[in-house]
């Protein structure tokens, strides 16, 4: 009778564990627009498709204002939770396989936040600098943005030196936009707020996000910035 529970309880936790080992297989998530994707190929392309690449901070905007990406015809791809690393991975899926005019990239938030493991100001400027450097590859304009202030992550309460992190990256993102004459979109300094440097409450519920009224600041900050990028579009 031991033997039996032994082996129903190996059998069990076998189960388990490739249960868990299965959900965990697709890290950078491909498949959450792996059919909206599929979509957008197969649809007439007019050269001046604009995707956006982000975390939740994306995904919120789309949800939040969905009418500013329809007008506009922008594309959101926003997962939650994602840092620059699983970006990376994703980037030829949710971007260059659209053959968008423009790519909007805001990330930096969940690298600090540590989501997936340490963090690393050099690999995550370079994950970022990756995404720049495929983009133009593939013919790609870019439009680099700031990550958005926050003194702590609720759901990371041992982070304690967020503001310092987020702002080093900053003004490293910054001085490689203008060395690289990339257009860069500084959320950050119309959305800072007090010596703590965290996003404005003005702007947020939980110090991260951004509320509606948050979103209307990015709004006519990237709407500049895209109506002057695209210009050049073909």
């Amino acid at each position: 009778m031991k033997k039996l529970l032994f082996c129903i309880l190996l059998a069990v936790l076998a189960f388990s564990v490739g249960n868990l080992y299965a959900q965990n297989k697709d890290w950078a998530n491909l498949k959450r627009y792996e059919s909206a994707n599929l979509e957008l190929m197969q649809e007439e392309n007019s050269g001046k498709r604009v995707v956006f690449m982000g975390n939740s901070i994306t995904e919120g905007w789309v949800n939040t204002h969905p009418d500013f990406f329809k007008n506009n015809g922008y594309i959101g791809r926003g997962i939650s939770g994602q840092t620059s690393y699983q970006f990376l991975v994703r980037f030829r899926e949710d971007v260059i396989n659209l053959s968008p005019a423009l790519v909007v990239i805001n990330a930096g938030t969940n690298d600090v936040a540590e989501n997936t493991g340490a963090y690393n100001e050099d690999y995550t400027f370079g994950n970022i600098v990756s995404m720049v450097e495929l983009a133009k590859a593939n013919k790609i304009k870019v439009i680099l943005t700031s990550t958005l202030p926050a003194a702590a992550f609720g759901w990371n309460k041992s982070i304690t030196d967020a503001p310092e992190k987020i702002a080093k990256l900053n003004a490293r993102l910054k001085e490689y936009a203008a060395k690289n004459k990339i257009p860069y979109v500084d959320y950050y300094s119309e959305m800072v707020f007090g010596e703590r440097k965290a996003l404005n409450p003005a702007y947020t519920k939980d110090g991260v996000h951004p509320t509606a009224e948050g979103y209307d600041v990015m709004e006519a900050l990237i709407q500049k910035a895209i109506h002057k990028v695209s210009r050049k579009f073909r």
